[in-house]
């Protein structure tokens, strides 16, 4: 997955990008797992529709979309709109189920 920042984001989302943005933290054992799950799901998607972004630089999007918690997932259908926001991540189907609905 790439690393985004706070500008790159918000440049995709005004450009009206799809994607499915991946916010964690680097020492959160959940994350980490929720990770893997995206690893897994990201090969049967187009390329860079999955994108990751460390909570602690991304602050007015957190506060923005008022994240409450990581892992967290930001679906964008690129219509400028607020995202789908996705705390639990359940399995790789469900992950890729719901990535699939907002960005093909």
């Amino acid at each position: 997955m790439k690393e985004l920042g706070q500008k790159e984001i918000s440049r995709a989302i005004w450009e009206g990008c799809k994607l499915a943005l991946f916010v964690y933290t680097p020492m959160c054992g959940t994350c980490g797992a929720a990770r893997r799950m995206l690893e897994v799901a990201e090969h049967l998607l187009p390329e860079e529709v999955v994108v990751q972004s460390n909570i602690n630089y991304i602050p007015e999007l957190v506060q923005e979309y008022r994240i409450s918690s990581v892992p967290a997932l930001l679906l964008y259908n690129g219509e400028n709109e607020n995202p789908e926001i996705i705390y639990k991540m359940e399995s790789v189907e469900h992950l890729l189920s719901r990535i699939r609905s907002v960005v093909e």
